[in-house]
């Protein structure tokens, strides 16, 4: 239900089916018509995409947004990737979308970061998704001087002011 309360929380293995279905259900979102559909939902795609959220939740990079009705609204992961921390996923089930999910997901995320220590994100995000891109420029995100573009994505770079404590 739209605007029911959330709770976030790190994923355990037992979130596994709930967070690789969310990331299936809103990749399609903003894949389909813009590349093959094998290459976002084929079984081998699907295989490959479980096995890195099952890593993922084992390292305890993932937090889940859980809904008052017991549903998976939102998913995010992050991590260190070549000496620099990554948001490296952020999903919100498409029926959620503008009611706050994907804002209550980064601002947690953000606040994890810089207790951290952390001052540099970066993220990927398809060129085409226009609506995450306008997303994560609400944010602060911008275009990453030294690589903006990787591929089809485009190579974004938030700069965090430290905690205020």
């Amino acid at each position: 239900m739209i605007g029911s309360p959330l709770r976030l929380h790190p994923a355990t293995p037992a979130d596994l089916d709930a967070v690789a279905e969310l990331h299936a259900e809103a990749r399609a979102t903003y894949y389909r018509g813009h590349i093959p559909d094998a290459d976002f939902e084929g079984p081998e795609e699907l295989a490959r995409t479980r096995t890195g959220w099952a890593a993922a939740i084992g390292e305890g990079r993932v937090l889940c947004a859980w809904d008052a009705n017991g549903e998976l609204a939102g998913v995010a992961a992050y991590g260190v990737r070549d000496g620099v921390m990554h948001l490296s996923q952020l999903h919100v089930r498409p029926a959620r979308w503008r009611g706050g999910v994907g804002t209550a997901l980064h601002t947690a995320c953000a606040e994890a970061w810089r207790a951290a220590g952390e001052r540099t994100v970066r993220l990927e995000v398809f060129d085409r998704n226009e609506r995450a891109q306008a997303f994560y420029a609400a944010r602060g995100w911008t275009p990453d001087p030294d690589t903006p573009r990787a591929g089809d994505h485009l190579v974004l770079r938030l700069t965090l002011a430290p905690s205020a404590e």
